[in-house]
């Protein structure tokens, strides 16, 4: 019963509700339960609002009653640790923010809130969104499902991890550089980095500015969908937040993909993959291929450049916690305090020519996105890496698939296109063109229903 309901889908869930088959309160006692079970081993979440989700259950059952049809209504989710909520513990996962209870409420928990989610409480972050837990950190790792001995992608640690052990439905992550896409690559679930402007960043923890995205996570491409729609629109509280219209994500998820144009970029993308990566990858592609997409070979030649984005990133990263670096070095872990003491020696020139790099690297994936409706590249290289080898000062910055996603501010689906033959997952990542989330979603739903990686379960 435990496993029917945890790994239920959010429509099914909303039709057993409306059926009177289950109810939000029985669902949410079960997903506390199982939290209380599998969490200690797992470490996904840093603070659980037991009596907050039950209150937030209680209410959702009685909107079912009056006949309130709302998808998300009684869905339970959590939050990655860098979304401030109001009364309640944001840690950033750091000792520097430990106790931290903030006035506010980011505009992503509020809309969620809004549509009537039950939320489970706070997922553990790397600290700040980018410095991994490293041993005697303040708050420890969270775990991969599929092999506890791996990590389960960074920086939304605990959101990945949560999802793949069936303690959530829904959760927020953020993507620097990869922050949804990574998790959602090691742990085998769906994250998706929406257009820069279109999911609002306000009361979300920086990291860069000019980089930071927030997204949905979830088990499923359409679970996603449903999960991005009241996410999506103008906020006035986020600089960057776009004017441009909301699309419906979940009308298009019916529709194939035949005649539409997939644009597999092979430099870049390829460098140093692992060959079982490779083979998942073009076994996707054929997939698709069968399935009616026209899929063909593109270049985007600028993208040998994609390392300037670490001067973009780290030089904000350093603007944005300069004073508390100055004030409190001690209480940021050893190896992201280095990290962004490094941003304080990146010049102005080379932060400029960085931004001169990206333009390039913008406007060749334009051009090479008026012949293609979508890109697929492997979301990661290789699967996860062991703790073991992540936990070495010397591992640094891995070479990574997504941040020239983050450059572009395309929006990107990751999504499991397999599984290596030690167990772990592997990931298909798509991207299209700026606000065509709904073309992203609707090939990537596609793929998963005429597989069945989705569908896997991991040995917790």
């Amino acid at each position: 019963m435990s496993d029917a309901i945890a790994y239920s889908t959010i429509r099914e869930l909303g039709a057993r509700y409306r059926k009177r088959e289950l109810s939000p309160v029985e669902v949410t006692r079960v997903l506390l339960a199982r939290i209380e079970k599998l969490d200690p081993a797992l470490n996904a979440f840093v603070t659980l609002t037991a009596d907050r989700a039950l209150a937030d259950a209680r209410a959702a059952e009685e909107l079912l009653r009056r006949g309130d049809d709302r998808p998300l209504l009684g869905i339970p989710i959590a939050h990655k640790d860098i979304y401030c909520t109001r009364g309640i513990r944001t840690t950033g996962g750091s000792a520097l923010l430990a106790d931290w209870v903030p006035d506010v409420e980011s505009t992503c928990g509020r809309r969620w809130q809004d549509a009537g989610t039950v939320l489970l409480g706070k997922l553990i972050t790397h600290e700040f969104a980018m410095g991994l837990q490293f041993p005697g950190h303040r708050f420890p790792p969270a775990r991969n499902p599929w092999n506890v001995n791996h990590i389960p992608g960074g920086s939304s640690s605990g959101s990945g991890a949560a999802l793949a052990a069936g303690l959530v439905h829904g959760a927020t992550g953020s993507d620097t550089g990869g922050s949804i896409r990574g998790p959602a690559s090691f742990c085998g679930i769906v994250g998706l980095k929406p257009t820069y402007g279109r999911s609002s960043r306000a009361g979300v923890l920086t990291l860069s500015w000019t980089l930071d995205h927030t997204g949905p996570m979830a088990r499923t491409v359409e679970d996603c969908a449903l999960l991005l729609q009241p996410l999506a629109g103008h906020d006035p509280l986020d600089p960057a937040s776009s004017l441009a219209p909301v699309d419906d994500y979940t009308a298009p998820l019916g529709r194939d993909v035949r005649g539409l144009r997939v644009g597999v970029i092979r430099n870049y993308f390829f460098e140093g993959v692992d060959p079982e990566v490779e083979r998942a990858f073009e076994e996707a592609m054929a997939t698709l291929r069968r399935l009616g997409a026209d899929v063909r070979d593109v270049q985007i030649p600028s993208l040998k450049a994609t390392h300037s984005f670490l001067l973009i990133l780290l030089a904000e990263a350093y603007a944005y916690h300069e004073r508390d670096l100055r004030e409190h070095p001690e209480l940021y872990g050893d190896v992201l305090r280095e990290r962004f003491l490094a941003g304080a020696l990146v010049t102005a020139a080379e932060y400029v020519q960085a931004q001169r790099i990206r333009s390039e690297i913008c406007r060749e994936t334009a051009e090479v996105l008026r012949d293609v409706d979508v890109l697929a590249t492997p979301t990661s290289p290789k699967p996860a890496t062991p703790f073991a080898q992540a936990h070495d000062p010397e591992f640094g910055f891995p070479r990574s698939n997504m941040p020239p996603f983050n450059i572009t501010g395309s929006p990107t689906l990751a999504l499991p296109c397999g599984f290596s033959a030690s167990g772990l997952p592997l990931s298909l990542q798509l991207a299209g063109r700026p606000f065509d989330e709904a073309t992203v979603l609707r090939v990537g739903h596609a793929y998963e229903q005429a597989t069945s990686w989705h569908t896997r379960r991991p040995p917790v």
